[in-house]
């Protein structure tokens, strides 16, 4: 074998959880910018614009209804700081206008289906720049 590993489900789930949450997102007008962006602080999962906003997507796939409660506050606050390192990185203004949103989905008959989407779930942090 070639030292790559076979992806666990846990693995599996989420990124069959990521590729439900592209869907759902372009089918509501969002342009999906980057998947799976990762720097020393962790990884965001997906980057989209929303009109003229940025927008950091979260995504929790579960086979139970509490994905929502799995966003503990050191996992906020590690999407913040990813938020601004993603933003530093790619030399964007401080007036730039962001947001994270965090989607839910729940395996429901052995269907992925989005179960919520809280918009700027986690603060209001990208309103006021960061530079």
């Amino acid at each position: 074998m070639s030292g790559a590993s076979m992806p666990t489900p846990k693995r599996r789930l989420g990124d069959r959880g990521e590729q439900v949450a592209v869907a759902y997102l372009e089918q509501r007008g969002y342009v999906v910018i980057a998947r799976n962006w990762r720097c020393r602080f962790g990884e965001i999962d997906l980057v989209a614009r929303d009109g003229d906003q940025l927008v950091f997507v979260e995504v929790r796939a579960r086979h139970d209804p509490y994905a929502l409660e799995s966003i503990t506050p050191r996992k906020r606050q590690r999407l913040i700081t990813l938020a601004y390192s993603y933003l530093m990185a790619q030399d964007a203004p401080p007036t730039t206008d962001w947001r994270i949103d965090v989607i839910a989905l729940t395996v429901i008959a052995g269907r992925m289906v989005v179960s919520d989407h809280v918009i700027a779930a986690i603060g209001e942090e990208g309103e006021q720049g960061y530079g």
